[in-house]
């Protein structure tokens, strides 16, 4: 005879482990960090209310539970919870977290946070014009004012003898300068020279780059060129350079804007020539030794 109810299943026929199909595996309580806001249940008590915090009292770890009217009440933390349904075993939150990575400055130094600016040292680094020392603060700016080292504008090397016999360099008092197309058998190699033996021998460091000017240690493709171009001889080079990029070049002002816009482009030390880069580091280190 057909039995529309199906067999029995407490039958050992029905094929239930140990003759019950109501002998299930138990749900395993699953790991689930104490994380403020969770909604969990007590199983014991049935007690249902957010997680409000965790603390330590006695030497054990409790986790404050507080229900929909605001009570609240505190269990031992470990098994015997639920949330949505699942058995779980609450956990401490990690409230520690990896160190943040240091920070870089724009030079690729490491950052010194909260350090307030130095006194200024007796040292100097001169640069030629108002670019070259713009150009050097925007990439050395932050580790400067840590060491205390202020930049200063020559206008010219043509001016290096006498600006360095004002001075009066001394061992503690030392200058480093940044010489635009230092380059053998040029003016500005004769300058420096010529200068450099009217000073105490190691109180002076003269250092340049191969350019004409300091707006082509800018790497080219930042202003959208593959290379800086060759400027013929008798044309000012920064407004040929201009008229090359097809940017306002008839006043000073169009010169002067044009550089803010070549600066702008300027992130960090990798959109410089490491000919420009190296240099400046050498003047850095003699100046703070």
């Amino acid at each position: 005879m057909h039995d529309r109810y199906g067999p029995d299943v407490l039958s050992p026929a029905s094929g239930a482990p140990n003759g019950s199909a109501h002998h299930r595996r138990k749900p395993v309580s699953r790991p689930r960090a104490a994380e403020p806001g969770l909604v969990v249940e007590e199983v014991t008590s049935g007690w249902v209310g957010a997680v409000v915090r965790v603390e330590k009292s006695g030497g054990v770890h409790l986790v404050v539970l507080e229900d929909r009217r605001g009570r609240t009440r505190s269990f031992p933390l470990g098994p015997g919870f639920w949330v949505e349904g699942q058995p779980v075993e609450l956990t401490a939150p990690v409230t520690s977290r990896a160190p943040a990575a240091p920070t870089r400055t724009a030079s690729g130094s490491v950052a010194v946070q909260g350090q307030r600016a130095r006194v200024a040292r007796g040292s100097r680094i001169w640069v030629e014009g108002k670019h070259d020392a713009e150009l050097v603060e925007k990439v050395w700016g932050d580790d400067l004012r840590v060491e205390g080292v202020v930049v200063e504008m020559l206008d010219g090397v043509d001016n290096l003898a006498d600006a360095l016999a004002d001075f009066g360099p001394t061992p503690d008092r030392r200058v480093g300068v940044l010489v635009d197309h230092l380059v053998p058998g040029s003016k500005e190699q004769r300058l420096a020279d010529a200068a450099l033996r009217t000073v105490p021998r190691g109180t002076v460091l003269v250092l340049g780059h191969p350019y004409v000017d300091v707006w082509q240690a800018v790497k080219a493709p930042r202003v959208g060129l593959e290379a800086w171009p060759t400027i013929e001889r008798g044309t000012e080079w920064k407004r040929g350079i201009l008229r090359e990029l097809g940017w306002p070049a008839s006043s000073t002002e169009d010169v002067g804007r044009a550089w803010q816009r070549i600066l702008a482009r300027v992130r960090d030390y990798r959109d410089l020539d490491p000919a420009l880069l190296g240099r400046v580091e050498e003047l850095i280190d003699f100046v703070t030794a």
